[in-house]
């Protein structure tokens, strides 16, 4: 998979893909992510990617024209009807549908190349959203200083579900959300620590018994933690 970034502060990536699983996943050649400065797609003199917006208002708003010009350098078309097959271009933003784990699903089994615009300012202009947007993601009901920290998130999430980036085909299908609960809970050696002892049908070896502990732990700490998720009112994981 190829994951590109566009933002006017790059020097926010610095090394922050360069650990753990995706730094596992870079060197294995499973995903190629590249960071790009939004101001050397701008074509004036001052390299200005922003202006006032129409109409008044406080703020700034990226402009059009340099995020035109880069998705038309990386992907080598300015119209998401004409992109090549699975290629998404994501705009972070609060606006957008909130990431669940389904959503990282579709953007790791459906995707071969990942643009990912991280807003700023007051947003983007909208003719972006119209032209060359395929999907508008928020990781929550708050507002950040830019996308760059949500950027990050979404590539995070996507490439551990990517094959082979964990190392086990299973590690992912027990995690937190993938089968609409949170996770059960773990423990490991020693087995007994400060008076706290590990749950015995932990040690005693029956794979189906075990199962069925967590499944009843996992859903016991749903009901508590996040009834929503039980109930529906959350939306879909």
């Amino acid at each position: 998979m190829k994951i590109d970034v566009l933002t006017i502060f790059p020097d926010f990536f610095d090394r922050v893909f360069d650990f753990g699983i995706i730094r596992r996943a870079k060197l294995a050649g499973i995903v190629d992510i590249s960071v790009h400065d939004l101001r050397g797609f701008a074509t004036d003199k001052h390299r200005m990617v922003d202006d006032r917006p129409f109409g008044g208002g406080d703020g700034m708003v990226l402009k059009p024209e340099p995020i035109f010009a880069a998705i038309e350098n990386l992907i080598g078309a300015s119209d998401r009807d004409r992109y090549p097959p699975k290629t998404r271009v994501a705009l972070l933003s609060p606006q957008g549908r909130p990431l669940k784990q389904r959503i990282v699903r579709e953007f790791a089994d459906d995707s071969d190349h990942i643009v990912l615009i991280c807003g700023r300012y007051e947003g983007v202009d909208e003719r972006v959203n119209e032209a060359l947007v395929t999907d508008e993601i928020s990781i929550g009901d708050y507002v950040l200083s830019g996308g760059e920290p949500a950027a990050v998130v979404l590539v995070d999430s996507i490439v551990r579900l990517l094959p082979d980036a964990l190392g086990s085909e299973t590690s992912a299908v027990y995690d937190s959300f993938s089968n609409g609960l949170l996770d059960c809970p773990h423990y490991t050696r020693p087995a007994e620590f400060r008076g706290m002892k590990v749950p015995d049908v932990l040690l005693n070896g029956n794979h189906a018994e075990i199962e069925k502990w967590r499944h009843e732990k996992a859903l016991e700490k749903t009901r508590t933690i996040r009834g929503d998720l039980l109930t529906g009112e959350n939306g879909e994981m």
